[in-house]
């Protein structure tokens, strides 16, 4: 089976059904919640940094064909962890994002009537950013992992050599 890459509609579905499953919970239970802090969401721009940088490095191994078993090379299963790093990223991300999405689409219309989503307010836009750069440094590790084109079967041209 080959693994293709992640197709855009599945992320906007996980966010689309995160946030109306957020919205309707938050619009019950809302008074129910402890406040949300600003580094409620943060915990994910860590994770997302360090899949920037590893698809930096992955990228220039995969460029300069340093792939294989070697003491200096990329093993290949390392790269598979990779990947299957990014694929889990961008379901967590996009959940998130969805969730915070959801929760401040009914926070935010309530700030002027309720001082308690005046001030949930920054932590959720804070948790939406991070989901969304998750997503983002998920796609970009998924990119990075992908296997240089395989050289064609056609025999040289005699002509070019």
């Amino acid at each position: 089976m080959k693994l293709k890459p992640t197709r855009v509609l599945d992320l906007v579905a996980n966010v689309v059904i995160a946030a109306v499953a957020a919205w309707i919970a938050t619009r019950l239970t809302y008074s129910n919640f402890p406040p949300i802090s600003v580094y409620a969401g943060a915990s994910l721009y860590p994770v997302a940094a360090i899949e920037v940088v590893l698809g930096f490095l992955i990228r220039a191994r995969v460029n300069d064909r340093e792939i294989g078993a070697g003491r200096r090379q990329l093993h290949p299963i390392t790269a598979a962890r990779a990947m299957a790093l990014a694929k889990a990223s961008l379901q967590v991300g996009s959940i998130a994002a969805g969730v915070w999405l959801g929760f401040l689409c009914w926070v935010f219309p309530q700030r002027s009537t309720l001082n308690a989503a005046s001030a949930d307010s920054p932590g959720a836009i804070v948790g939406l950013l991070a989901g969304v750069a998750l997503v983002a440094a998920a796609l970009w590790l998924e990119y990075c992992c992908r296997a240089p084109e395989d050289p064609t079967d056609d025999p040289a041209d005699p002509a070019t050599t």
